[in-house]
């Protein structure tokens, strides 16, 4: 698949979102108190409140806001795979 297909679904406000939550996630599952099963809700409760917060409270700000935490899960993944093929 062809990243810029993908991040021509985000609105380009948000990319630093991405950048954020990809972030979050990183700090989430270096806490040892944090179950892994729940970082990917935290990631993208944390990436729809910053959606809202950049572009208003709207549907289309809900939306936004799981594309950029599921990016930011998604390419982590991708990186982590790649790093460790185990």
């Amino acid at each position: 698949m062809d990243w810029n297909a993908i991040f021509d679904l985000i609105d380009p406000a948000l990319l630093m979102n991405v950048a954020a939550c990809w972030a979050v996630g990183v700090m989430l599952k270096k806490t040892p108190k944090v179950p892994d099963w729940t970082i990917i809700y935290i990631v993208t409760v944390v990436a729809v409140l910053l959606a809202i917060g950049t572009i208003g409270f709207s549907t289309e700000a809900v939306v936004q806001g799981i594309l950029c935490g599921a990016v930011a899960v998604y390419g982590h993944q991708i990186v982590k795979q790649t790093i460790n093929r185990d």
